[in-house]
């Protein structure tokens, strides 16, 4: 009997509690995530609120809630735009082999160069700041990591005897693809998808945090922590309440990830 890794145990609780909180924020927040009441400002937790105020009287709990919605979204977004596409170019490039091969990975590896930050940068000045722009920025970053882990596994499924077998018969490549090259390299991108929606959180924070990810008064998990800087003495949770919220996300996710892994590599398998 496969047992099932605690880290799977794990990681699945914390990931859907925040995926829960940023289901929950479209429908109910304990106050108006956007509200300010500067009578009410910089109230420490359980004083006004459970994580108390922020600098303009807004609930610091109603925010972290809103911002899981804003976090996941784009992060979710982003990795399913670079997993779709990379995950393509790995398949392309483990079946054709040769010339075009080589080609889809140097287009990878230049893509690779640019990371998330200088590629929002540089869509910021095309597109203006935005969820869009974090989304577009974070998944073109992400397609070089897909497209290397999608063809190093697809490479491997590609030397078994009955995939030759399926070829020599003369099946299309994409035919094979579909039928025997996927399936069997689907637990691979799901692990995959789970690590990188964590990277994608961190990278939608950082943006945020320059000002090249949402725009106010959207609520933000990385923004919170870059108009909270200067009351870091004054108001520490302002600054701990969205790092521990990014921190525990990425965690769980991490966390999801690893325990898919070893519940799906057979060198990893423990039996009872």
């Amino acid at each position: 009997m496969r047992r099932v890794p605690k880290t799977l145990v794990l990681g699945g609780i914390i990931t859907a509690v925040m995926v829960g909180a940023a289901l929950l924020s479209r429908f109910w927040t304990p106050a108006d995530p956007t509200g300010m009441n500067i009578m009410a400002r910089l109230k420490a937790p359980g004083e006004v609120g459970l994580l108390g105020t922020d600098q303009i009287g807004r609930d610091v709990l109603s925010i972290i809630m809103s911002g899981a919605w804003t976090s996941l979204g784009i992060a979710s977004t982003a990795t399913f735009i670079g997993g779709g596409i990379g995950t393509v170019f790995g398949v392309v490039a483990a079946a054709k082999g040769g010339w075009v091969e080589r080609l889809v990975m140097t287009f990878n590896g230049v893509l690779f160069a640019f990371p998330p930050i200088l590629s929002a940068i540089l869509l910021g000045a095309l597109l203006g700041p935005g969820a869009v722009t974090s989304m577009v920025a974070i998944g073109v970053f992400m397609i070089p990591v897909f497209a290397r882990v999608t063809r190093a596994a697809a490479i491997q499924i590609w030397a078994r005897d009955y995939v030759k077998a399926a070829r020599m018969a003369g099946k299309h490549d994409a035919l094979i693809t579909l039928e025997h090259v996927l399936p069997n390299i689907s637990a691979q991108l799901i692990v995959q998808l789970a690590i990188q929606t964590g990277l994608g959180i961190l990278s939608e924070a950082g943006l945020s945090f320059l000002g090249m990810g949402v725009s106010p008064p959207t609520p933000s998990w990385g923004r919170m922590l870059s108009e909270s800087q200067t009351y870091l003495s004054s108001a520490p949770h302002l600054v701990l309440a969205p790092g521990l919220a990014i921190a525990i996300t990425v965690l769980g996710l991490n966390l999801l990830g690893d325990g898919l892994r070893d519940l799906t590599d057979p060198r990893r398998r423990q039996t009872t």
